[in-house]
């Protein structure tokens, strides 16, 4: 674990966590994205899909929001006005920014209008990872939202944009060859590491392989086989004498890792086993999940109840939709939904990416010099923080909106005639202080989840085959979820085939606190990520994997030859949570009040509509601009 790995971008491998440097100190010596200025040869310097190190979240991308949030005044100087004047500035260039852009583009085709974005690159959390390792093809993998499901089937808005843009989801959804890793006999493993389980094992199976025989050689007792195995395979009859409407209340009412105690009996060393299994969805452990969300999901455990199908009032979002309708078409692109950011930075500026549709564009060279291109009707300011949005007079009366961003240490403002917030709820406050104060109370309201997504880049994908395995769940890991990229062709992409070529892993951790409400979870959870230095991220990966997969060969010196972090301290939107939260009239619900028009200024986000789904994104961008449209 000696090897060092080249990284074009290291100032992110280095004291970024450090809870005492500055915003100041941080930016110093840095261009305005706080990454290491790349050389003129680098693809990189040009390309931010092709930076590696910390990502995401990179450094830059907020700390001069973090002064403004404590107090501070950001940047250096008084503002500088541009001269600029908009019909429409958007803050934030993730989808519903882009959406939003998109419908007010829509109803005024000669609108002038000027999307700023915090981060180095366009798309929010919709963020591609980009290798070319040496002889061979481009790789890709999502940096942020993997795919285009939702738990509620595509509003006609949200539906037509995409096909707007060039994407036909039914005709390419022959681009993924699901079964890919199974028809080479690739099965699931699971990786009980010492310091949880007491010793390092890795049991790999299929979906035909028994749960005792996966089971045999875990380093548990006997207790804790049989428990693993009987939740596993559906679980019993645990909650006799009840109807089915009064299991789906009372479950409504504990947690998933209650309902596994007390009604399963599960002992610690179970419970240990199945505590991140909600992570990835929720980006809380089962002690923060109720029980009822786990079974609409399809977690295991409960098929012995025998519950009838459909959702009640006290269930979350997700596993509701997908309970009542069953959810929304899929697709998975091999960058994930950087490609819907693709196509509709496509729609509104064709010469920043050439071609058609969503098929040419997956390898199409984004030309990042077109985007704030003062020719274009509308353009997109990268690595852009703004800091105050305010009226010129009386919200009620006021012609336009004043904006002030800051781009490294320079402040700077322009003027629109509508602003569309598709920043995070949490950090509108700061920026629109003259909000009401119930307005910023519930936006202020939701936390959102941290998370991180780790793109490593390996030389080959010998081990993996060798083992029989293509994703390795590891419960009591800092990656608690890993496996090899899904396997997508499409537009002269291939995902690679041969174990002996380079290929993508992509590897999950969700920072969190068991215990807590999920909201302080979340809270706490943020605070360690930000505070974790890029050789701690390389560390867990080249350790847990080189242990898990050891017994194929695996070598981390001489396998892993890159790493992209993908750290999203503010990840997914928040989700009604049964658990802590009441069942509030929709007029009453935070989001409802958060999101209400002001002025001339709407919100648009996944914050507002309480999923972080790609659908959601959209919808909540349409409704913001028909808002002030109107």
């Amino acid at each position: 674990m000696a090897k060092d790995i080249t990284r074009r971008d290291f100032v992110n491998g280095v004291a970024v966590g450090a809870a005492g440097l500055s915003a100041a100190s941080l930016l110093a010596g840095c261009s305005p994205s706080g990454n290491a200025v790349a050389s003129a040869s680098d693809p990189a310097a040009t390309y931010p899909p092709l930076r590696t190190g910390l990502r995401g979240s990179h450094p830059g991308a907020f700390e001069q929001a973090h002064v403004l949030r404590d107090g501070g005044h950001p940047g250096k100087g008084n503002p500088v006005d541009t001269g600029e004047r908009y019909d429409l500035v958007v803050v934030g260039g993730g989808i519903s920014g882009l959406s939003a852009a998109h419908f007010f583009r829509e109803a005024k085709p000669d609108a002038r209008i000027l999307i700023l974005e915090n981060h180095d690159d366009f798309g929010g959390h919709a963020k591609r990872n980009e290798f070319r390792p040496a002889g061979s093809p481009t790789l890709l993998c999502n940096g942020g939202t993997l795919g285009i499901d939702s738990p509620y089937p595509y509003s006609a808005q949200a539906d037509g944009l995409l096909k707007k843009v060039g994407l036909d989801v039914g005709a390419m959804k022959g681009i993924e060859k699901e079964g890919y890793y199974a028809s080479r006999g690739l099965g699931h493993g699971i990786f009980f590491d010492k310091q949880t389980f007491g010793a390092d094992h890795l049991a790999v199976g299929t979906k035909a392989t028994p749960w005792p025989d996966l089971l045999a050689k875990a380093p548990l007792s006997d207790e804790a086989k049989r428990n693993i195995a009987a939740i596993e395979s559906g679980g019993g009859a645990w909650m006799p004498g009840l109807t089915s409407a009064q299991m789906k209340d009372r479950l409504s009412r504990i947690s998933y890792r209650a309902y596994l105690a007390d009604y399963a009996k599960a002992d610690p060393a179970t419970l240990a086993y199945f505590q991140p299994r909600s992570q990835g969805w929720w980006g809380v452990g089962i002690d923060a999940i109720t029980a009822l969300d786990a079974w609409g999901m399809g977690f295991p455990g409960f098929e012995g109840l025998k519950l009838e199908k459909g959702g009640i009032d006290r269930m979350g979002f997700t596993p509701y939709g997908y309970a009542e309708t069953g959810g929304s078409y899929t697709l998975h692109f091999p960058d994930g939904n950087a490609t819907i950011a693709r196509l509709l930075v496509r729609s509104l500026i064709p010469e920043a990416l050439p071609g058609k549709d969503a098929a040419d564009s997956v390898l199409a060279p984004a030309d990042y010099s077109q985007l704030d291109d003062p020719r274009h009707p509308v353009r997109i300011r990268l690595s852009s923080i703004a800091l105050a949005v305010h009226h010129l007079g009386s919200p009620d009366t006021a012609r336009e909106v004043q904006v002030t961003y800051v781009t490294g240490m320079d402040l700077k403002t322009v003027r629109a005639g509508q602003v569309v917030m598709a920043s995070w709820n949490m950090m509108i406050p700061y920026i629109v202080p003259e909000l009401p104060d119930p307005q910023k109370a519930a936006l202020h309201d939701l936390v959102k989840a941290p998370l991180v997504y780790t793109s490593v880049e390996l030389a080959n994908w010998q081990a993996f085959d060798r083992l029989k395995v293509s994703r390795v769940y590891a419960p009591g890991c800092y990656f608690t979820d890993y496996g090899l990229n899904e396997v997508v062709d499409v537009g002269g992409y291939s995902t690679p085939r041969d174990p002996a070529r380079p290929t993508i892993v992509r590897m999950e951790h969700v920072p969190c606190q068991p215990g807590l409400p999920e909201f302080d979870q979340n809270r706490a959870g943020r605070m360690a990520l930000l505070q974790t230095p890029f050789e701690e991220y390389e560390h867990h990966v080249r350790d847990e994997m080189g242990r898990a997969l050891a017994g194929g060969g695996f070598d981390p010196d001489r396998d892993i030859t890159g790493i992209t972090v993908n750290r999203w301290p503010h990840g997914y939107a928040p989700e009604f949570n049964p658990l802590w939260e009441p069942v509030l009239p929709e007029d009453q619900q935070p989001n409802v009040i958060a999101r209400k028009r002001f002025g001339r200024i709407a919100i648009a986000n996944a914050d507002s509509g309480r999923g972080a789904y790609t659908s959601v994104a959209i919808d909540q961008a349409h409704r913001a601009v028909g808002e002030l449209l109107s």
